[in-house]
């Protein structure tokens, strides 16, 4: 059966393109455009929430909520509690099945812990970076291809303007599994 997929907060078409490659029909949305041909909204994806998708996986901005950057926190008070009310809209969507994916961060303290925390690794990435998932109507994604190797690469990134952007990319072996396992 296949299923209407919305794929919020996904510039890179990746896990767009994973459902899509399975017959699913996914749509990325995104304020920047994609960089993957492809079907993709760029706007504001809470104008989508209610258009009868079967499954949401979201990747909401991080740059005021991972704990990689606590030592700003006390200068992003307000930033911070409006990237969470956004995170909460996302959870909150009349959407049956709906993932909700971030590193390490304060939604595990002020809205609630994880259902999972995954690596790269585990999903043949021989690099480290957890990442946490909220779910809901979904199982936990379980490992596809353990790999050798914890090299940090995601971490050791030089500065640069685009750094957040490589940084916030989901990695083929991810998407890949969560189109098998969730679709």
């Amino acid at each position: 059966m296949s299923l209407r997929v919305l794929v919020a907060c996904e510039y890179s078409g990746r896990v767009r393109d994973a459902f899509r490659a399975l017959g699913h029909d996914a749509m990325s949305c995104d304020l920047l455009p994609t960089e993957a041909e492809g079907p993709h909204h760029q706007g504001d994806v809470t104008e989508l929430l209610g258009m009868g998708w079967d499954l949401m996986i979201a990747h909401p901005p991080c740059t005021h909520l991972a704990v990689s950057g606590s030592r700003w926190f006390k200068d992003k008070v307000t930033q911070q509690a409006e990237a969470l009310v956004f995170v909460k809209t996302l959870m909150d969507a009349p959407i049956p099945k709906i993932a909700i994916e971030n590193p390490i961060s304060v939604i595990s303290s002020r809205i609630r812990k994880p259902d999972q925390i995954i690596q790269p690794w585990q999903f043949g990435h021989g690099e480290t970076k957890a990442t946490c998932l909220w779910l809901k109507g979904l199982d936990k994604l379980n490992p596809t291809n353990v790999v050798d190797g914890r090299d940090a690469r995601v971490h050791r990134m030089p500065p640069s303007k685009d750094r957040w952007k490589e940084r916030s990319r989901t990695l083929s072996g991810i998407a890949e599994a969560m189109a098998a396992q969730w679709g």
